[in-house]
């Protein structure tokens, strides 16, 4: 057939772990996330997604999306404004709570979180980096504050949202009376948020503009045992949907000291990145704390009145808040894998086909004698079902492990073959193991590879 991979899957041995440095070279390389303004030299904390990272986190987005909308019955979706009145920030505390204490140095003029500051330093007000002398503690509130209108002045003060939950509880009663839902019921929301981090970090992890994933779930306050216990065990599921490797995930509950002015009780769902183990997502009892503080600031009623027992209460909300930034990060550390080849090199990112930014690439095995117009309308055929990548460039194997590289699950591969018998070579990523299929039967083969996909 003449388009045998280069490789033996048998002989192939993992050689090393993933490292920040490799994620961001490979990142940058390949398309899936630069620097912001990088011919400028750069906005710290600020990152763009290019071709391959805007699918990525689209396709986990519309992962999550399915996972927790189109699968229940009782969780509807929302998209609020980014801009809202300021008094919503006063109600959920966010105005009074929402600060770092911060302190500076004198010498270096660095600046640094308080409880950042190894114990030692903050007892002798010494610097860290320099020895120089730090100053005195003092808040700093992170909301980005800006002003709607011509002049600005604090009549017009108006905060970039710091997260997207605000906006699902200001708009329980209209969810309640426009979709009918009855408690328990769930409202979902994607959306950026912003928040004036001083410290950035580990590429996308923490930066100051993100994006989030929430569920917030209203109860009955009598039963929010159970159902924290549930969205627990719902939520880690989901990251094994994914694909994920379960040794990779873990939770780590908040101590009393830990928990947020709103919460009763809450869990992080922890992934062990390249720089150790870090919060992925926040599963949150947020008690009726939430509600009962915008109808007080607000004067109206937001009350929930059970049409069968008559009985009025403010509902309990079991949260959960999942960061899509940080899981377009979480997937590609986890996906990022060297394999030494007997000798070669290769690159693979193990995404699950479900997210992955292109589904399947079709080549010709030359450009000549009609393969590359099969090759093409295979391509074109795909399109309606799946992200397709057509390349005719370069040995058959070099572009094996281009889309090795960036991720793709399957390839196609029309040869003199094809030409006379209507079949062509399917390509596995994971194994690199090669089949004959007919082409009629290539998207029922896809389509069932893709949902019976395990990672081995």
């Amino acid at each position: 057939m003449g388009n045998t991979d280069i490789t033996n899957a048998a002989d192939v041995t993992d050689v090393t772990d993933v490292t920040m440095e490799k994620l961001v070279s490979l990142c940058k390389r390949r398309g899936f996330i630069f620097q912001s303004s990088e011919i400028y030299g750069g906005l710290s904390s600020a990152w763009d997604y290019g071709p391959l990272g805007v699918e990525l986190k689209k396709r986990i987005q519309d992962f999550w999306w399915k996972e927790m909308t189109q699968l229940h019955d009782n969780i509807v979706g929302l998209d609020a404004s980014i801009l809202m009145h300021p008094k919503v920030w006063e109600a959920s505390g966010h105005v009074e709570n929402f600060t770092d204490p911060l302190v500076d140095c004198k010498g270096c003029k660095l600046r640094f979180r308080e409880d950042n500051i190894p114990e030692e330093n903050r007892k002798e007000h010494k610097c860290p980096e320099c020895g120089g002398e730090l100053t005195e503690p003092r808040n700093f509130n992170l909301m980005f504050k800006t002003h709607i209108g011509p002049v600005e002045n604090d009549s017009g003060v108006v905060y970039l949202r710091p997260e997207t939950a605000q906006g699902i509880y200001v708009n329980f009663k209209n969810v309640i009376q426009s979709s009918r839902q009855k408690v328990p019921f769930g409202i979902a929301q994607v959306g950026k948020a912003f928040r004036n981090e001083i410290t950035t970090k580990n590429f996308i992890f923490r930066t100051c503009e993100f994006e989030q994933m929430e569920m917030q779930y209203f109860i009955h306050p009598d039963e929010d045992k159970k159902w924290f216990e549930h969205w627990k065990k719902v939520r880690m599921d989901y990251y094994e949907k994914l694909g994920l490797r379960k040794e990779k995930l873990r939770f780590k509950e908040h101590g009393p000291n830990e928990l947020a002015h709103y919460a009763k009780e809450a869990f992080d769902i922890e992934y062990e990145f390249p720089f150790g183990w870090q919060e992925l997502e926040g599963i949150h009892n947020r008690t009726d704390f939430d509600l009962k503080r915008h109808s007080e600031y607000s004067g109206k009623d937001i009350l929930y009145l059970d049409e069968i027992t008559k009985e009025k209460y403010t509902p309990y909300i079991i949260e959960t808040s999942a960061g899509l930034t940080r899981s377009v990060l979480m997937i590609l550390s986890d996906a990022y894998e060297e394999e030494d080849l007997d000798g070669d090199k290769r690159v693979v990112m193990h995404f699950h086909p479900k997210v992955a930014p292109i589904t399947v690439g079709v080549f010709p095995l030359v450009k000549k004698d009609g393969l590359a117009e099969l090759a093409k309308d295979i391509a074109n055929d795909l399109k309606e079902s799946f992200t397709t990548f057509y390349d005719q460039g370069g040995a058959i194997g070099r572009r094996y492990r281009r889309q090795d590289e960036i991720g793709t699950p399957y390839c196609i591969t029309v040869d003199y073959d094809t030409k006379e018998d209507k079949t062509v070579t399917l390509r596995f990523r994971d194994s690199m193991e090669q089949i004959r299929i007919k082409i009629d039967d290539i998207e029922a083969t896809l389509k069932k590879e893709i949902k019976n996909y395990k990672r081995k």
